[in-house]
């Protein structure tokens, strides 16, 4: 998923709790399947951005010629700009975009 062209709020606000817990009828529950999409979120950013930064290391570095460039502070400030992992992940659980399943409850129900 394309996590720059989700619109979502930049900062934390106050969530109604039973919006989220709607969906899986536990408050508990859903803390956990945003938390742990928040996670992946995390490092799939992450891994974008070591990727990008990777692109203007020099091969030789030494502490003389160190000094900063221009294009590496650029992708920086934009993902430092982006939304914060967490509130993707409750973006895209409200929005029913995260699938998720919990094996016990299956089995609970597939015994009755």
């Amino acid at each position: 998923m394309d996590y720059k062209k989700i619109v979502t709020d930049t900062n934390a606000i106050t969530r109604n709790t039973r919006l989220l817990e709607t969906e899986t009828e536990n408050i508990y529950e859903s803390a956990a399947i945003i938390s742990k999409r928040s996670e992946q979120i995390a490092e799939d950013l992450k891994a974008e951005f070591e990727d990008k930064i990777s692109e203007f290391q020099s091969v030789n570095d030494s502490l003389e010629e160190v000094y900063e460039n221009r294009e590496q502070i650029e992708v920086a400030r934009y993902y430092e700009r982006l939304p914060k992992p967490t509130l993707l992940a409750t973006w895209e659980f409200l929005n029913n975009k995260i699938y998720h399943r919990n094996p016990i409850k299956e089995e609970s129900s597939d015994n009755f």
